[in-house]
This record gives structure tokens, sequence and C-alpha cells, in this order.
């Protein structure tokens, strides 16, 4: 193999590496932002804040939605 062809091997497993390190960031963000949701959630029904718990539920849907869309690009790397 010569140095380029090395090179550009090299460089796809960092990428590979670094691809992973975003993807396990991003699956924490969207688990806290759901969690957030439901909280906001919960906390909107004890108070009878109907804006609050909507959104709350709002804010736990998009996570939800986010962590599905982390669930599919994993599947496809697959």
């Amino acid at each position: 193999m010569n140095g380029f062809a090395r090179a550009v091997a090299m460089s796809a497993d960092v990428l590979r590496e670094k691809g992973t390190a975003v993807s396990a960031t991003n699956k924490a963000k969207d688990k806290a932002q759901a969690a957030k949701g439901k909280v906001k959630k919960g906390t909107g029904k004890a108070l009878g804040d109907p804006v609050l718990e909507g959104k709350g539920k709002a804010e736990q849907a998009k996570g939800n939605l986010k962590q599905a869309g982390e669930k599919v690009k994993d599947a496809g790397k697959k």
C-alpha cells in the first residue's frame, strides 16, 4: 500500500471513530431533551398550567423524534 492509500485508510478510520462519538453525544442530548420535556409536562399538569404542559409535550416529542432519527442512522451504518 502506498503512502496516499495508507493516509486515506487512516482518515476513514478517524472519521468512523469521530462519527461514533458525535452519534453518542447526539443520543445523549436527544434523551435529555425528551426527559426535560417530560418534566415540564408533569410540572404543567401538576400546576394546572396547560401552556407549560403543552410546551413539555412538544419538547418531549421533539426529543423522541430525534432519538428515532438516530436509531435509523445507526441501522443504516450496519
